[in-house]
């Protein structure tokens, strides 16, 4: 039953209002004066532009907040609420989810209706911003944008005089954020889609075939092939200590058995042969020399083994990344996270996160694997995938 402080639920005496989109936020001031020689109209359109990023950039710590606090949670499927009831329902502080619900819906994140000062978490939004398991899910991305204001220093120091950082050496929330962001890509995507593409691999995952995951970071794509395919080994092998410690700590929890373990070891180091599957998942690019990293896989392939590369999905001509929807996301990672990670590396290729497909078949070829293909397509589209075979 709804308190006396939530939204009652529409009767015949009294019609429910459908919440309406917040409306879209007004233009920028224009400025006051125009210097010389530039175009007044050009010059209001840049204004306008970057005010809207500053509107986008301070929305995002409160995005960040309505994901500690449950606010998303929450208001998903509660249908409309006004501050009070929100509070009612969290016990947190009415004033101030008064004004995160305002901000968060001039955002465009919520609807409001200004007849009943109620505010609604539709489904579509829940789908990103609520539900951690959903296939739409973004919100894991929030907290990691604090590591890349934490390391801005230090990165900037390597423009000035070159190299640059590992994975393990950035703020932790970075790979954390890394970790929850790709989860439901990986169940949806990797574990029911991309690797059932590569041709003839599954029925070898069902009869108890050996992985090598290279680059496993916190051991989320080894653990769910472990999980998925319980008669086949997963090795992750990432060179960050910590990492392969925070790997290991999960197999154990999720009572693997050994199925997945975890070596801190590098990409054209490790030890083994005979895998069946060795997988690059969104790692290949952050390498030092990946060349070397692809010949030591075909090396330690078994006989009609194949190689998965999972990357992020960028065009071959950077004039068209200009209507790729992931692009804008993709260079600023690879400014401030990829590239550094390669630089840090003997080698220091520096492919970066958006290298595309024919450059991504130059390396797989230049290392030995000389049959490539595209295979199963993402629906997001954020990533490239790629099966390899010597």
């Amino acid at each position: 039953m709804p308190t006396p402080t939530e939204t009652a639920p529409p009767t015949a005496t009294a019609p429910h209002r459908e919440p309406e989109r917040a409306p879209e936020p007004a233009p920028a001031p224009a400025p006051d004066s125009v210097p010389a020689g530039v175009d007044a109209e050009q010059l209001e359109a840049a204004v306008g532009k970057v005010f809207g990023e500053l509107g986008v950039n301070c929305t995002a710590p409160l995005i960040v907040l309505g994901d500690r606090l449950g606010l998303f949670r929450t208001m998903a499927g509660a249908g409309p609420l006004t501050p009070a009831g929100l509070a009612a329902r969290t016990g947190l502080v009415e004033r101030y989810l008064r004004e995160w619900l305002r901000g968060v819906a001039v955002a465009g994140y919520l609807d409001h209706d200004p007849a009943t000062g109620a505010f609604v978490l539709t489904d579509a939004y829940a789908a990103v911003l609520a539900d951690d398991e959903a296939p739409t899910a973004l919100i894991g991305v929030f907290p990691g944008l604090a590591a890349l204001w934490a390391d801005l220093d230090r990165v900037e120091g390597f423009f000035r005089t070159g190299g640059g950082m590992g994975w393990g050496e950035h703020h932790p929330a970075l790979g954390a954020a890394q970790e929850r962001f790709t989860r439901p890509t990986y169940v949806h995507g990797l574990i029911a889609a991309w690797i059932p593409a590569v041709e003839g691999l599954v029925p070898r995952l069902e009869a108890g075939a050996r992985v090598a995951d290279v680059g496993c970071g916190h051991g989320l794509s080894s653990i769910l092939i472990a999980q998925r395919w319980p008669r086949s080994t997963v090795t992750g092998f990432d060179p960050d200590d910590a990492a392969v410690a925070r790997a290991r700590r999960a197999a154990a929890e999720a009572g693997l058995d050994g199925r997945a373990v975890f070596e801190v070891a590098d990409a054209a180091g490790y030890p083994g042969e005979g895998y069946d599957l060795i997988a690059f998942t969104d790692s290949l690019h952050d390498m030092g020399d990946p060349v070397a990293a692809v010949a030591h896989a075909r090396a330690a392939l078994a006989e009609d083994g194949a190689v998965l590369v999972v990357e992020p999905l960028a065009a071959d001509r950077f004039a068209d990344d200009f209507a790729n929807p992931y692009a804008r996301i993709g260079y600023a990672i690879s400014t401030l996270v990829c590239t550094p990670s390669s630089l840090a590396q003997t080698g220091g290729a520096a492919l970066g996160a958006m290298a595309g497909e024919a450059r991504l078949r130059e390396v797989l070829t230049a290392g030995g694997l000389t049959r490539v293909r595209r295979i199963a397509e993402d629906s997001a589209p954020v990533n490239l995938l790629l099966e390899a075979r010597p």
